[in-house]
């Protein structure tokens, strides 16, 4: 399989920049990513997506469903009447998110990112994740974007604007996944009926570092099936 690989880190995350003056909603989020891929020339995109990433890219998709090849949603989807998880509704609240981003410690950040992991996170990547959170803008950033979104209302959306696209869908979840339950999963087929589904029974939310190998023996096949264009990621992280 040959494929043209873009993996952008998105505004507030990562590497790039954390502007005060961007637009840190979905909508937004949609609207860097068209930026993106247009100012690439990339004329259809196979998206690989990942937490709030799914947001930002079926938005995307439904915004621009011509251009929309394939989407593989890794724990994450249309969370159709989905209610935020307690560690998002601390975000939410003004002052307590504040604090809770200043106040945490890698200990605790180890504990809570290796919540519903079997087979644990790489010590190195929880480190990541910690220092990438320690950054002011990334904490403006998440603490916009969550309070920016209602999760539920976002995904009505999307599965208004989507269930009528038919194109090749992916669904890979963590089975132990805390942040979003793996009956998730199979609720994706409400908006893409024909979607095949993949539960990871040694997973947690985040099966690109707690079962890589399993992951990638899922996903490959599937491009390799799908791949026409280019391969999109995108993601917060």
């Amino acid at each position: 399989m040959f494929a043209r690989v873009v993996a952008p880190d998105m505004p507030g995350f990562g590497g790039a920049d954390k502007p005060d003056r961007f637009v840190y909603t979905v909508d937004g989020y949609a609207r860097h990513l068209a930026g993106v891929l247009d100012g690439l020339g990339v004329l259809r995109a196979h998206l690989v997506l990942h937490d709030f990433g799914g947001h930002w890219g079926l938005a995307w998709a439904a915004d621009r469903p011509d251009r929309f090849a394939s989407a593989t949603l890794v724990s994450v989807g249309v969370l159709r009447g989905h209610r935020w998880h307690s560690v998002a509704r601390i975000w939410r609240t003004s002052g307590l998110g504040e604090l809770a981003l200043r106040t945490s410690t890698l200990p605790a950040s180890r504990l809570l990112l290796q919540r519903g992991t079997p087979r644990g996170l790489p010590r190195d990547a929880v480190e990541r994740l910690y220092r990438s959170l320690e950054d002011p803008g990334t904490q403006r950033a998440v603490l916009r974007l969550y309070r920016a979104t209602d999760v539920a209302a976002v995904s009505e959306d999307l599965h208004r604007r989507l269930q009528g696209v038919d194109r090749p869908v992916l669904v890979v979840w963590g089975r132990h996944d805390p942040y979003l339950p793996v009956a998730d999963a199979e609720r994706q087929r409400e908006t893409f009926p024909g979607a095949q589904v993949v539960v990871l029974g040694d997973s947690g939310h985040w099966p690109m570092l707690d079962d890589p190998v399993a992951l990638e023996q899922t996903v490959l096949p599937f491009l390799a099936r799908v791949t026409a264009g280019a391969v999109v990621g995108a993601g917060s992280r």
